[in-house]
């Protein structure tokens, strides 16, 4: 089993990336699951789907401003119906737990480690529409024949979906898709106290409080996760 750096498995590095041409965009996955990912495209195109990628490795300087906004109330905080709360009418560790619903805490994120990509079908999203990542768009809207697609390409190619059951933790999310074998590694080195260190080496708002709840956010939300 390779053994990661804590750079490598909170996205405070790269050297665990390399590049992937998709479409006309460029972007950086693991090394590791590139040539099934290449694969699992060229499967997509013979079957009439543009696979494209919405969101692949994120660092945590970015992962961190997704938090922060969300956390000041510049942006917004979702529901589990996807609708915006009031973040003035909640506590502080109410709003770390609607945040997780949606969002991971910067160092947790597992699109820090390259094997997690945001997907859907380029030739499916009508014209001018911008694509939302809500579920309803791959339930029951234009996403809804890729994402059915997905449920019986994706184990052929070694991925799966991490998020596609509700498990009281982080919401459903039919577009997250994670290379199994990778992606079980690197959550297995993923421990709370190497979080914490990150977390105290490179604050964010609200990481005192996330920290000293960090026991019982990993368990509801870093680890609870559908199984492959």
């Amino acid at each position: 089993m390779m053994n990661y750096s804590l750079e490598q498995l909170t996205g405070l590095t790269q050297t665990h990336l390399t590049s992937i041409l998709v479409g006309e965009k460029t972007f950086l996955v693991h090394k590791q699951i590139k040539p099934q990912l290449e694969g699992l495209i060229q499967q997509a195109q013979v079957n009439g789907f543009a696979f494209s990628i919405a969101s692949s490795f994120r660092d945590y300087p970015r992962q961190a401003l997704i938090w922060n906004g969300k956390f000041s109330g510049e942006r917004p905080i979702l529901d589990n119906h996807s609708q915006p709360l009031d973040p003035h009418r909640l506590s502080d560790l109410e709003k770390v737990y609607a945040i997780m619903r949606w969002s991971a805490l910067p160092g947790a994120s597992r699109h820090h480690w390259g094997c997690e990509l945001d997907v859907y079908a380029r030739n499916c999203l009508p014209s001018e529409v911008s694509l939302k990542l809500e579920p309803w768009e791959y339930l029951t809207g234009h996403q809804a024949e890729f994402n059915q697609w997905l449920n019986e390409y994706l184990p052929q190619f070694g991925f799966y979906r991490p998020y596609q059951a509700d498990r009281n933790g982080v919401a459903i999310e039919p577009w997250h898709i994670s290379h199994i074998q990778t992606g079980q590694t690197m959550l297995q080195q993923l421990t709370v106290e190497k979080l914490q260190h990150v977390w105290e080496q490179h604050p964010f708002l609200g990481s005192k409080l996330v920290s000293e709840h960090a026991e019982s956010l990993y368990k509801r939300f870093i680890v609870n996760i559908s199984q492959a």
